[in-house]
């Protein structure tokens, strides 16, 4: 707690909606908050310490001074705030972080206007549209004027006197029909003016203005059989059409909106916006927050808005928004949290919009930072399979056998979520006679569980049966023996419709189907099973090879024992040389097997 005596400074401010801001030792702002009621709000941060988290109770210690600005309504506190933050820059406030300069549309306050893009806003009496989030919407749209219009590039004073004065001469953009020649008189102000108010209805979204003006004149041009300007004009109609095309087309009632939502997760948040004007989405953008004090969405949502609507100088009245983010309303703003129709498809789009930005920038961190991701991944299961603490070591069995010939299990093990295949084991079964799938289980699990606690190794966290029910319950009748079956968490998988079995729990929990995971349970199921085929497979082999020879005569078992020791692997015994071969077995043995063998 901050050494000032907080009970005199609640004295001093009143019960209304206002901006407070703390100081420290050093006389510098750490933090600027706004408030419906000043001494409430101030008073929250004193009253329980142990409320805060970790964050907020390290700036409460930092406090040595607060003060304090009242204002008429909430709205006004909001600007306010998010003023000062920009200002000051607090320690503990959000930042946006996006610092860079948007680009906009200018038309040049000039006679015969340029219209160019650019970075730098001058007020000069220019007529500015934007900022563009994205660079090459606004060459598209740059690029459908220049095709519909034809307009000036030049930097020249076209002026009535000097054009009456024949300073200028044509350029090749007039040659090639870019241009109309202004420059000597040949295009009247009139006519060019005309022009910039298509223009002007276009960078405003009211193309339907103007594709209604050009289809009466073409209809005007068809009627007085020019159809030579009809044609021209059908040209300019379809250029309108294909850029429309590349614009969202929401509803012609929705006329002048902002559109906010946010995702966010433990300690960045991602602000998505559009700004709808005559039913066309004209701007997006999504910015990113770093967090300070583990802000809710709620606060920071409203700490967004007043700055991306200042950065895109928006003046709509309405905005739509996901939740209540707790402003008061005024004549020149009002919130919408719709609930269907088109503003809620609006909403929508820009949750589409938020959520795609948040996944790529997760994704792209944790590329840069493996370690995070396998973090989230080990928390997600831990919330999705209802674990108590994070399954860092996960181990899961499988069985195989053929009619209950050679039945063999195999445990393999994920640490940290990866496979860690030289921790992977297998089995031959001892004490099964026959195909009895449920005492295969039950032999392995106890035998792999004895050995980690007779060597005082550490217990999974997690083990997977691959089966049903019946395995599961063989695998819990096993733990309960070792006495560890409340140290650890034990589910089984059934493969029809991968159903997560619990002990004692007679309904199966199902995961979505492209959750992580579930991806990550049937990574190991599968891995557990190529292991288990593998060394099935090579038993069986093996044992098949050692029957065989053992029928070859003047082989027996000792024999067979020796080759096997000696070559490893059937297939050695059967590449070995002659030379190789008596080594181990007498020259008559050797016949024998190289007899059989090419036989």
């Amino acid at each position: 707690m901050s050494s000032f005596d907080y009970r005199e400074e609640l004295k001093k401010i009143p019960h209304k909606p206002g901006v407070y801001q703390y100081f420290d030792k050093n006389n510098e702002l750490i933090y600027v908050g706004k408030a419906k009621d000043l001494r409430n709000r101030v008073g929250s941060y004193f009253v329980n310490d142990q409320q805060l988290n970790s964050k907020t109770r390290v700036l409460v210690r930092k406090i040595n001074r607060i003060a304090f600005t009242i204002v008429d309504t909430e709205i006004d506190a909001w600007l306010l705030e998010n003023n000062l933050i920009k200002k000051h820059k607090p320690r503990y406030n959000v930042m946006l972080k996006d610092d860079k300069t948007y680009p906009w549309i200018v038309i040049k306050n000039e006679h015969f206007p340029r219209i160019y893009w650019t970075r730098k806003y001058v007020k000069d009496g220019s007529r500015y549209y934007g900022p563009y989030a994205s660079v090459g919407m606004m060459h598209i749209i740059l690029d459908t004027i220049r095709e519909l219009f034809p307009l000036r590039t030049c930097n020249l004073n076209l002026a009535p006197e000097n054009i009456a004065k024949g300073k200028y001469k044509v350029c090749l953009e007039y040659q090639i029909g870019n241009c109309k020649g202004p420059c000597e008189g040949y295009q009247l102000e009139e006519d060019y003016n005309q022009n910039l108010a298509d223009i002007k209805h276009i960078l405003n979204g009211r193309i339907a203005v103007v594709t209604g003006r050009l289809k009466s004149q073409m209809q005007d041009a068809v009627n007085d059989l020019n159809f030579e300007l009809a044609h021209k004009l059908k040209g300019k109609l379809d250029k309108l059409a294909n850029y429309q095309s590349k614009s969202t087309v929401v509803s012609s009632s929705i006329s002048n909106v902002d559109v906010f939502s946010i995702a966010s997760d433990e300690s960045y948040a991602f602000v998505n916006y559009l700004k709808v004007v005559h039913g066309v989405v004209i701007q997006t953008q999504t910015l990113e927050m770093k967090k300070r004090l583990d802000e809710s969405e709620e606060e920071l949502l409203a700490l967004a808005i007043p700055e991306i609507r200042s950065r895109f100088k928006s003046t709509s009245k309405e905005i739509i928004v996901p939740f209540d983010i707790h402003i008061e309303e005024s004549d020149d703003i009002r919130f919408t949290i719709p609930k269907a129709g088109e503003k809620k498809n609006l909403l929508e789009l820009s949750l589409k919009n938020v959520a795609y930005f948040k996944k790529e920038r997760m994704l792209q961190y944790e590329r840069l930072n493996p370690e995070v991701k396998t973090e989230r991944i080990l928390k997600q299961m831990q919330k999705d399979l209802r674990l108590t603490d994070l399954p860092r070591h996960i181990e899961c069995f499988d069985n195989s056998n053929i009619q209950g010939n050679y039945p063999v299990s195999a445990v393999v093990v994920f640490k940290d979520a990866k496979p860690s295949k030289k921790d992977y084991r297998h089995f031959n079964v001892k004490t099964v006679v026959g195909p009895n799938d449920f005492a295969t289980m039950e032999e392995a699990v106890f035998r792999r569980y004895r050995r980690l606690l007779d060597e005082d190794q550490d217990l999974p966290q997690l083990i997977i049966i691959d089966g049903g029910k019946g395995q599961l319950g063989a695998a819990l009748k096993s733990l309960k023996l070792l006495g560890i079956e409340k140290k650890v968490t034990v589910i089984g998988i059934a493969k029809r419709l991968e159903e997560l079995y619990y002990p004692g729990d007679q309904y199966p929990l199902y995961l979505d189907k492209k959750s992580e995971t579930l991806k990550i349970i049937q990574h190991l199921r599968d891995e557990a099973h190529r292991f288990g085929i593998t060394f099935h497979r090579h038993q069986r082999s093996r044992k098949t090879f050692v029957s065989e020879l053992e029928n070859i005569p003047g082989i027996g078992k000792t024999s067979v024992e020796k080759l096997l020791k000696t070559f490893k692997s059937a297939k050695r015994v059967k590449e070995a040389t002659d030379e190789e071969l008596r080594k181990v077995l007498n020259p008559k043995q050797v016949k024998a097997l190289r007899h059989y063998f090419e036989g």
